[in-house]
């Protein structure tokens, strides 16, 4: 069984795990965390230096509670100075800490005071996790590739203010605060895979899932989700009837399914953005945005006796954006009329309604008698496989070389524009980095084109792909 980190096992017997929030001045920490503690505790202002002495606070993170520490802005100055007396303080919220949250500001990139705090922190002995804060938009998309240069692993990408990436964070935290300890990768044998040339590629190494499949279920106002919920767990458990919108609060409930560990979320039904006025339910529409946040897996129900509407589509399009690997389940399937026309019209209207992605899986299911749920269970377990994999560099980079080789990129006003490398910085979604030169040349069509490539040839069929691009030196070449 894997250990835990001694001083997170200390921190458990005593109460509540310790994670300091720690960087330069006026890159977010105030604000995470207060999206910690729910509150606004702490003073945010765009002014740096704002927070002095460390706060703490009662945190939670989904199902996971904690003691966040927010902490002074990071400045080099001498020990008497009043800077320096704040730099004592956060290094007293390290040293005491489970694991340390070392923030970034995204959109600005690494600066030399982010590597040099970096540094320092190396030489407390806590373990530490490197956060790129203020990540929302494109803009962000440099910065979070600069932040492997500190050497703290690949950066989480959060926005602080807006919410995103807590899931991210979630996952993360995880193996510091649950006492189970963290999770150990393991490499999970995949069948045999051949490229289009008959070239045998190397087995996928799989992400291992942290903890129970999460799994939301989410669809417009009455589309049956309690329904499905407690047909799946075998009880009563979720209040449903013929009136919309019943359910208001995201109810969790942890359940097995074939000996496996799932955590399903029912959420509140949501309406297009005008219609909702009360505040009640808007309250509601945004604890389910919260829920496909933080879930691995969202299943989008619609129902079958309405067919596919408009807010479907935003309802899919949220999900895919937040990087959530997506399932859509036409439910009430029992009633549905002219099954297969229905279901090829829902099939070709989703293909044309969602441009990013194509073949998201499509499941026809009653929650209401049953019929599909085992087979939706298996689609969702497959998505999120799909979404946590790894592609071995050495497969990456051949499918790459093809892939080019059959369309070159295009060369605008004679100027030729050269890719050279391409490597997964992360799963879960997948996300790619492609290297080369004159890269901010590239048309958005381009990048489409390696996307859907990559779906085709190595199997993210269905789960959003996240590609960008960095100019520059090849950094694994030597000169």
């Amino acid at each position: 069984m894997a250990r835990r980190p001694r001083k997170a096992m200390a921190a458990l017997a005593d109460g509540a795990a310790r994670v300091a929030i720690v960087g330069r001045p006026n890159v977010g920490k105030s604000t995470l965390f207060n999206r910690l503690v729910g509150r606004k505790l702490a003073i945010v202002d765009d002014t740096p230096g704002v927070t002095r002495d460390r706060r703490e606070g009662r945190a939670a993170l989904h199902d996971l509670e904690f003691t966040v520490i927010d902490t002074a802005g990071f400045e080099d100055a001498d020990a008497a100075s009043l800077s320096g007396r704040m730099r004592a303080q956060t290094d007293a919220a390290v040293s005491a800490a489970d694991v340390a949250l070392l923030v970034y500001d995204a959109r600005a990139g690494v600066t030399p005071l982010d590597r040099h705090f970096a540094q320092w922190l190396r030489k407390r002995g806590t373990p530490l996790i490197l956060i790129g804060n203020k990540a929302e938009g494109r803009s962000a998309e440099a910065g979070l590739a600069e932040g492997h240069a500190l050497g703290l692993g690949a950066p989480v990408a959060i926005s602080a203010e807006h919410g995103e990436g807590m899931a991210d964070l979630f996952e993360v935290l995880l193996p510091y605060i649950e006492p189970d300890g963290p999770v150990v990768p393991v490499v999970v044998e995949a069948e045999k895979r051949f490229s289009a040339d008959g070239v045998e590629l190397e087995a996928d190494w799989v992400e291992p899932p942290a903890g129970p499949l999460k799994l939301a279920v989410v669809g417009r106002p009455n589309a049956g989700k309690s329904t499905l919920i407690n047909t799946l767990i075998g009880e009563a458990r979720l209040v449903v009837g013929p009136e919309a919108g019943i359910t208001r609060d995201s109810i969790a409930i942890d359940w097995e399914w074939q000996g496996e560990k799932v955590r399903l979320v029912d959420t509140a039904g949501m309406r297009k953005r005008a219609r909702v006025q009360d505040r009640l339910e808007k309250a509601a529409t945004a604890d389910t945005r919260l829920a496909i946040d933080m879930a691995e897996v969202v299943v989008l129900l619609l129902d079958a006796t309405l067919g596919l509407e408009a807010q479907d589509l935003r309802i899919a399009d949220l999900a895919l954006s937040e990087g959530r690997a997506l399932v859509i389940a036409l439910n009430k399937w029992d009633v549905a009329e002219d099954q297969s026309r229905l279901f090829q019209g829902v099939r070709k209207a989703l293909d044309d309604g969602l441009s990013q992605i194509r073949n998201v899986p499509l499941v026809a299911i009653s929650g209401a008698t049953g019929k599909g749920l085992d087979l939706l269970m298996k689609v969702a377990g497959e998505a999120r496989t799909r979404w946590s994999r790894r592609v071995p560099t050495s497969a990456l980079n051949r499918w790459f070389e093809d892939v080019v080789a059959k369309n070159p990129p295009p060369a605008p006003s004679g100027t030729r524009i050269k890719l050279r490398y391409v490597t997964q910085v992360a799963a879960r979604p997948p996300t790619f980095l492609v290297f080369g030169n004159r890269t901010d040349m590239l048309p958005a069509s381009y990048g489409r084109y390696l996307v859907n490539s990559l779906r085709e040839s190595l199997d993210f069929e269905g789960v959003p792909i996240r590609l960008s691009f960095r100019g520059g030196k090849n950094p694994y070449v030597k000169d």
